[in-house]
Formats: C-alpha cells, sequence, structure tokens
C-alpha cells in the first residue's frame, strides 16, 4: 500500500511508514497490514528482526487517523471504531510478545498511536528531534495503545504526570521515562539501518550515552504532586504549589478531558507496577468501546481536529468535578465483548 512499505531486506524484515502528508498517522489498513506482516514473519527463519522506521524529519508517527472514526461515530456507527481499536491493540501485543527482536527508530513525534507501535518494540531507539507523548486525554479519551502499561512502569508518579498532561519527552526523559531505550544520532541511522539488515544482529545497535532529562531532575516534586489517589488530591496538590512547574502543570492539566483523566488515574491504580500487555490493552478497551457513545472523545476530536477551534466543550469542569461512579461505569467489564487477542487464521 502507498502508506506503506512492507518487505524483506536482508536478515531483516522492513516496516517503513510512508504517510508524510498525515505525519505518518496510522490508519486502519496501516495497522491490519503491518500486524499481517508480523504475522508472517513470526515463522519465517530468513527474517532474524524486524525495523519500524518511518519517512521524513518531522514524525515517526504522530497518532492514529481518527476522522474516519469521528465520521462514523457521529453518525451513530459506534462498531467501526470499536473494531479499529480492537484490532490496534491486537497488534500492540503483538509488537510487546513478540519472540524476535523489533528495532524501532522514532525520531520527530511519536504521540498516541505512534507509542503503540512504536515504544512496546524490544529495541527502541531515539534521537536529537525525538519528541514522544500520551496526548489522548487532550482529544477525550485514556492513554491506550497499551500506553498505560508504559505509564504504570515508568518511575515514581511520572507516569501519571505524562498520562494526565500529555508532557513530551525528548530522548532523554524518554529513556529515563522507559518509553524508549537507546539515543543515537540520527545522523548515525542510515548506517545503523545498513548494519542491522546485513547483520540481523541487534548488538549493531550503538550505546551512545543518553542526553540529560529534565523530567527526572522534577522526580521529586512530581511524586509528591501526583501522590494522590484521586483528581481531586492530585488538583488541591497542585494549586498549593506556587512554582513554575505546578503552574505549567496545570495548564497542560486543562486542556484535557477530566474524565479520561479520571479513568487514566483508575486504569494505572487498578494495573499497579508492573502490568502485562494484555491486561493493560484489556482495561483501555473497557473504556474505548465506550468512547464515541459516553465520554467527552466525539468533542475532542471536534475541537482539535475537525474544527480546529481548540475550544472542547467537556463533560465536567474540572478533574475534581468527576465521581467514582462515573469513572466506574466507564470501566466495568464488557462480558462478551471484552478484548481477546485470537486473531483470526493466527497460527499457534
Amino acid at each position: 500500500m502507498s502508506d506503506l512499505q512492507i518487505r524483506r531486506e536482508g536478515r531483516a524484515g522492513r516496516i517503513t511508514l510512508d504517510r508524510g502528508h498525515a505525519l505518518n498517522a496510522l490508519s486502519y489498513a496501516m495497522c491490519r497490514a503491518i500486524d499481517a506482516a508480523l504475522l508472517d514473519w513470526a515463522g519465517d527463519d530468513a527474517v532474524a528482526l524486524v525495523v519500524i522506521d518511518a519517512t521524513g524529519d518531522r514524525a515517526f508517527c504522530a497518532g492514529g487517523d481518527l476522522g474516519e472514526m469521528y465520521a462514523t461515530g457521529r453518525a451513530g456507527d459506534h462498531l467501526y471504531g470499536r473494531r479499529f481499536w480492537a484490532d490496534e491493540y491486537r497488534m500492540n501485543a503483538r509488537i510487546a510478545d513478540y519472540r524476535k527482536p523489533i528495532v524501532t527508530l522514532m525520531q520527530g513525534y511519536t504521540l498516541g498511536g505512534g507509542v503503540g507501535l512504536g515504544c512496546h518494540a524490544s529495541h527502541r531507539v531515539v534521537c536529537e528531534s525525538s519528541r514522544i507523548a500520551m496526548p489522548e486525554c487532550a482529544v477525550g479519551i485514556i492513554p491506550d495503545v497499551g500506553g498505560s502499561r508504559l505509564l504504570a512502569r515508568a518511575p515514581g508518579r511520572a507516569g501519571a504526570y505524562l498520562g494526565l498532561t500529555g508532557a513530551r519527552m525528548g530522548p532523554g526523559c524518554a529513556i529515563w521515562a522507559g518509553f524508549a531505550d537507546r539515543f543515537v544520532p540520527r545522523a548515525d541511522w542510515a548506517r545503523l539501518l545498513a548494519d542491522l539488515v546485513a547483520t540481523g544482529d541487534v548488538t549493531a545497535i550503538p550505546a551512545h550515552s543518553a542526553p540529560d532529562s529534565a523530567l527526572a531532575a522534577q522526580a521529586a516534586r512530581i511524586d509528591r504532586l501526583f501522590a494522590g489517589r484521586t483528581g481531586a488530591e492530585i488538583s488541591a496538590a497542585l494549586q498549593a504549589d506556587d512554582s513554575a512547574f505546578a503552574q505549567e502543570t496545570r495548564a497542560l492539566l486543562s486542556r484535557g478531558s477530566p474524565l479520561a483523566q479520571a479513568c487514566a488515574l483508575e486504569i494505572l491504580a487498578r494495573l499497579g507496577p508492573a502490568p502485562g500487555i494484555r491486561d493493560a490493552l484489556a482495561q483501555e478497551y473497557r473504556f474505548t468501546h465506550r468512547a464515541t457513545e459516553r465520554s467527552d472523545f466525539l468533542e475532542g476530536i471536534r475541537a482539535a481536529i475537525i474544527d480546529k477551534d481548540r475550544r472542547p466543550r467537556w463533560r465536567h469542569g474540572s478533574l475534581a468535578d468527576v465521581i467514582q461512579a462515573e469513572v466506574e461505569a466507564m470501566l466495568a467489564p464488557l462480558d462478551a465483548a471484552e478484548l481477546t487477542f485470537k486473531t483470526e487464521g493466527e497460527r499457534p
């Protein structure tokens, strides 16, 4: 397909996102094609590893293509979004559980769906331009695509901070928070790719020193401000702190859907510090299965992508206004509709 280059080169299976006009955002068809390639290569002895990269300098992948999901949801068709999310989550799980090494090269923006594609791989490479974030709350849904697993595993309360605010991480912060593994200057990527293709050996990835992490420098403050179990407690802690960091955090927090933020907090609490990928995705799917009917998602997409007025009308005035019963309803079990991970035609 024109948006995606899938081929075998030397010892590597190669997947290259090639949709620069949309910052390499993932369409439903791209998700399905990537998953099919991974399934095919899993049993191919000629493929020693998989490399996932993207064309252009601006983005590895700036998220999922949400236009069709908005259109169908507005028309009352909630099945399209549910299918998209379910199949995308199965792809995320396949990447995380893959028995061969997967190397991802993440330049520029890696946001939302791009995190699900790039940050569950076994070997995650960033460079000077890398900017990684989970900004879903700003469009009315919870950090998904397995992002809750990464957030739960982040040091201290950094995951709550990153998930609720959507703050962007440079390469040093991404490595510190557990979203990436290695820093390799962009100028060295062509040589790295050539080595990976020729050898099929991940030891070709050099071990450069990671840049400093501004997020690590604020770790103690983040742990204190986000220590609360509820949104009301976190809001109160932020209001009581007059530091520049707290002011900036309040501004970031104000951009997101309070309902999504409260549900994100609950998911992190349920997952604990060391969740599996499938547990995280199953929790996330309970929200996204209901998203086009019962959350701020359609309004968030309208404000950010359709009308671009950046003035979403959320269901709640602030994070402190969300009651626990609403959170429980959004995250209640789906019974027969719970997410499963057996895809049709999959080899055992």
